[in-house]
């Protein structure tokens, strides 16, 4: 578990937390579980994708994938106590009122599951050697790395105690177009990466079939859709004022990043 948590990484999704919270004036402190939790619950569906039968990856964050240093059953395991960890982490938390509380357990089940990671995987599985039109793309990915994103935003402003639903909405449009940019840049960098930068394997997605932005618009036009993007997620947060210079600052290193 500590293998799978503590090796590397760009820690975006709990970084989320912090700009949003931050944004509407919450204090540190007041994020630490929704951060901690969502990080634990992205590096447990990392360990989980990349076992033999799903994604078969030997290589994560620039060291053997969990499966391959541990064992495909001790990997399972890891993931399975993982997602429970992060629940009991956020569970654990006294920072908010009950029914916060309630709503940010509520958010990040739903983004873990049939409607989130997991439908999303379930799509990405299912699309293995087939043609996807770009709307199912989206669709795929709104679910597979789309929803812990948004998810992280949310987390965010609810520790921050944001109940406001025009508040909501637009942060959750930001999450949504930051989300799909951040696929739109990994497809990008499986075709131009090393994996000495990316720190996995280039070239995956090609060699196993799978449907990408690339392979469907081209890179050209998954560069054009990708800045698209990124005008998109910041003009999202125009209601909200100059607090969100920070997620803007953060959409741009989604679009921009090189691992």
């Amino acid at each position: 578990m500590r293998y799978a948590v503590l090796g590397g990484g760009k820690r975006l999704r709990p970084v989320l937390v912090y700009a949003t919270g931050s944004a509407l004036g919450a204090p540190l402190e007041a994020l630490d579980a929704a951060a901690c939790a969502v990080e634990v619950i992205h590096a447990y569906s990392l360990v989980h994708d990349d076992l033999p039968a799903m994604d078969d990856d030997d290589l994560r964050r620039g060291r053997p994938t969990c499966h391959v240093a541990f064992g495909e059953a001790m990997a399972i395991l890891a993931g399975d106590a993982l997602q429970a960890l992060a629940f009991e982490i956020l569970a654990a938390d006294k920072a908010h009122l009950d029914a916060t509380h309630v709503d940010m357990l509520r958010t990040l089940a739903a983004a873990c599951g049939a409607q989130g990671m997991a439908g999303g995987q379930a799509l990405d599985l299912a699309a293995v050697g087939k043609s996807l039109t770009v709307d199912a793309l989206d669709r795929m990915h709104e679910h597979k790395t789309g929803a812990l994103i948004r998810a992280s935003v949310r987390l965010g402003a609810l520790a921050a105690g944001c109940a406001d639903a025009t508040t909501l909405a637009a942060l959750d449009a930001y999450g949504h177009a930051i989300g799909l940019a951040f696929q739109i840049r990994d497809d990008i960098l499986d075709v131009e990466g090393d994996s000495a930068t990316i720190g996995k394997t280039p070239g995956k997605d090609a060699a196993n079939a799978k449907p990408t932005y690339p392979a469907i618009l081209g890179m050209d036009a998954s560069r054009a859709r990708l800045a698209q993007l990124t005008h998109e997620a910041i003009d999202a947060l125009a209601p909200l004022g100059e607090c969100t210079d920070g997620l803007a600052e953060l959409a741009h290193y989604v679009a921009e990043r090189e691992s």
